[in-house]
């Protein structure tokens, strides 16, 4: 009896292991509403290209970009992720339901917008902790908003783009089409 219990915890723990995402898709966040979950509870091995936003930046109008590098790549499987952040400038102070509101208002945004994050100080998220990490191929510190973070669908950070990186861009189409491929 005890066999077939330490069998079957086994076969318990090899099957949750295959569930949970691989990699940075796996790393815990909150969505707007405050529900944990991760990237890769986003069926369908999706690309990411997460993105931390603000609503009072001079970069705010990339809104407009990245919704539309959604709308032009989400059937081939990108998904782009906001993740608000005060942490530049104090230029993020509402309230999930406020951000989220003024990026729907605005920008016409469909992509996910996730909860608010920290990224500088002692305690930054964990997502954006191993995105600045060196395990992550392109270590250091985030330096303002819309900072973007492309990842593919096996978890791993592929490349990293400064504020000033346009989402309409050839660099970050280009390395958006090869990781869809």
């Amino acid at each position: 009896m005890r066999l077939i219990a330490l069998t079957l915890t086994l076969l318990m723990t090899s099957l949750l292991a295959q569930d949970k995402p691989p990699g940075l898709l796996g790393v815990p966040v909150n969505d707007t509403d405050g529900k944990a979950t991760t990237l890769g509870a986003v069926q369908g091995g999706k690309v990411w290209l997460v993105v931390n936003v603000a609503s009072r930046c001079g970069y705010t109008r990339q809104y407009d970009g990245l919704q539309a590098l959604y709308k032009k790549y989400q059937e081939q499987g990108l998904v782009v992720a906001g993740f608000p952040c005060n942490d530049f400038g104090g230029q993020e102070p509402g309230t999930e339901k406020e951000i989220l509101k003024f990026c729907q208002t605005n920008f016409n945004v469909t992509f996910p917008i996730y909860a608010k994050v920290a990224i500088r100080g002692n305690d930054p998220h964990p997502l954006f902790e191993k995105l600045m990490g060196k395990d992550a191929g392109h270590p250091g510190p985030v330096d303002w908003n819309f900072s973007k973070f492309l990842i593919g669908a096996d978890g791993k950070l592929l490349a990293r783009y400064g504020s000033g990186v346009e989402p309409g861009s050839a660099e970050l189409a280009k390395a958006i089409e090869k990781a869809l491929k």
